[in-house]
């Protein structure tokens, strides 16, 4: 089941069923893929932090993971499980640590050494993917993973990485931001935050394209449009996006700050959630 949502192209579907709901009401019918339009993209020039912390020295991982090597060099590996700080709910599931995978993504429950993208997310594990492609950060012009943790706020940066098999002629630059429910958010950003500067690859040797969102591991995800399909680089370079979580903890953009929002807004359709048992009444009355 495919709906779109975000700045919601289908916009009546979206408001009687809501976020929450769709994935619900795909429980009748199948996964549900919930599809981030690209407009959502806001220009920027910059991460949302410059300041990285420290070096993701892998702990595990696939082919040449190089565990325990503190340059944190390595392809395929992957760190922890590592405490988030703070308790997350993603998905429905509480979790309370999580694994940084050097390949763009961060999991949870295991660590990801999987390098080809699968799937709208890339992953049959759950996933929260700034760009799920096979980073190798072997080469000498090569930056690595960093990890920095603050309060209720965690900052995952892929610095100038380069791509299998080790590659630096191009090199991609990403963040992801991870806040916990005790962060008071600032208006117009958000819970979740995908920052992208120079984005030069997603081909590599082994994969033509790159994985952009969120999933549960069993089939329900919110992707960014053009997800897995060519251009992604040149798709996400010089921007970023919020995102919230809503009750059930799946992601959705958060709605403008100002004016008056779109009738297919973020916004309109978390308040259409309580159609859900009219929708579902109708589907069983018909089936």
């Amino acid at each position: 089941m495919h709906i779109t949502c975000g700045l919601f192209n289908n916009a009546r579907r979206s408001a009687i069923l809501g976020v929450a709901g769709a994935f619900a009401f795909a429980g009748l019918l199948g996964a549900a893929e919930i599809t981030i339009p690209n407009s959502a993209l806001i220009p920027s020039t910059s991460l949302y932090t410059s300041t990285y912390g420290d070096v993701v020295v892998t702990t595990d991982g696939g082919h040449a993971a190089n565990v325990g090597d503190p340059s944190g060099r390595n392809d395929d590996g992957f760190r922890g499980p590592v405490d988030l700080g703070f308790s997350l709910n993603f998905f429905g599931t509480t979790y309370t640590q999580f694994f940084i995978n050097n390949n763009g993504n961060i999991s949870f429950g295991s660590g990801i050494d999987a390098f080809v993208p699968d799937g709208p997310t890339g992953a049959t594990s759950p996933v929260i993917s700034p760009f799920f492609g096979d980073v190798d950060t072997r080469g000498a012009n090569s930056g690595v993973v960093h990890f920095s943790q603050l309060a209720n706020e965690d900052i995952i940066t892929w610095d100038h990485v380069g791509y299998y098999d080790s590659h630096d002629d191009k090199l991609d630059t990403f963040q992801l931001v991870l806040r916990g429910p005790g962060y008071t958010v600032p208006a117009g950003e958000g819970q979740i935050g995908f920052f992208y500067t120079g984005m030069q690859w997603e081909s590599t040797d082994t994969s033509t394209v790159a994985a952009i969102g969120f999933g549960d591991g069993a089939g329900n995800s919110v992707v960014l449009q053009g997800s897995t399909l060519p251009g992604t680089a040149a798709l996400t370079q010089n921007t970023h996006i919020w995102f919230d979580l809503s009750d059930g903890g799946v992601p959705v953009t958060p709605p403008p700050t100002t004016g008056v929002p779109e009738p297919g807004s973020v916004s309109l359709v978390l308040a259409g959630v309580g159609a859900l048992a009219l929708a579902r009444k109708k589907y069983l009355v018909r089936n």
